[in-house]
């Protein structure tokens, strides 16, 4: 059979298509890791998100150089922002919205997933060098669209750091008692943690030496004599690194409740000594009543 020129030409053509096609798929997909999302994601309950990964967006540490993004998209923002993550480390991103569609596109990257409400996308990624990445939203999602944007910084390992701290204490005390301050820090990096929790309230400084394990939690209470500090507002911070939880706790000379319970005391004896005093009354007059009525006879 004889095949024309210009038939052979075409057939060439078509097939040099085809090889370069399957050629970039492949590259695509091996050398630049660009994967296609699933449609057998898990799924979660978008109102209520209580799902322990998404009810507190964070970055965790789940290997060594690995780590992992659980990020919630909602009008019109992203948590956590900024996300931060250490230089050398692959980290997987697990995205799910709160409300309505939105997309999760790092720029620069070939990151890029619609966010449904209810299913959690799935993307990893390799960061080598620090740099700093804008998150956008790429589908419209109401009339602040254009200002849904977020940070994913990435830092030198030795800046790198995901210890969280959570202070808490009385909002008012009694003259006397004891300020109970209580620090509470989480370590969620693999590696033990040392460190020194610090307090400082009025003029004084409190401080204790710690040594948390990864992945773990330690917490400590510092009782503070409310005497010394005196009647009044007296702010106190607690601090871990270049961590920061602080408030202020007021002194008085009796609290409100405690003032109140007695004052209902008093008030309950009185009314008790009035209804007496009213039964005491009406038995003397009924008694005369009936020494009258003898008297009559």
């Amino acid at each position: 059979m004889n095949i024309h020129t210009y038939e052979k030409l075409w057939l060439v053509a078509a097939m040099v298509l085809i090889v370069g096609f399957i050629a970039t798929i492949t590259y695509g997909s091996v050398a630049l890791g660009i994967t296609m999302v699933g449609d057998q994601q898990e799924t979660v309950e978008p109102t209520e998100l209580n799902d322990e990964r998404f009810s507190d967006p964070r970055v965790a540490q789940v290997g060594e150089n690995e780590y992992e993004a659980y990020v919630t998209a909602q009008m019109f923002s992203f948590q956590p922002d900024p996300i931060e993550v250490p230089e050398d480390s692959e980290v997987t991103f697990y995205v799910t919205s709160r409300d309505v569609i939105h997309s999760f596109s790092l720029v620069g990257t070939n990151v890029n997933t619609m966010v449904i409400p209810g299913e959690v996308a799935e993307m990893t990624v390799e960061f080598d060098e620090p740099e700093e990445y804008g998150v956008v939203c790429n589908e419209y999602c109401g009339p602040n669209h254009h200002n849904m944007e977020g940070m994913v910084h990435v830092v030198p390992e030795e800046e790198f750091d995901l210890t969280e701290l959570d202070a808490e204490a009385p909002d008012e005390v009694e003259t006397g008692d004891d300020i109970d301050v209580t620090a509470t820090v989480e370590n969620r990096l693999l590696d033990p943690l040392e460190t020194t929790v610090a307090l400082e309230i009025g003029n004084e400084t409190f401080s204790e030496d710690v040594t948390i394990d990864g992945g773990e939690t330690y917490e400590t209470t510092f009782a503070i004599d409310s005497t010394q500090l005196g009647e009044g507002d007296h702010d106190w911070a607690v601090t871990v690194g270049d961590h920061t939880d602080s408030s202020t706790v007021t002194v008085v000379d009796e609290l409100e409740d405690d003032a109140d319970g007695e004052t209902n005391e008093n008030t309950d004896e009185d009314a008790d000594g009035d209804e007496n005093g009213t039964e005491d009354e009406t038995g003397t007059d009924a008694t005369e009543n009936d020494a009258s009525g003898g008297d009559d006879e």
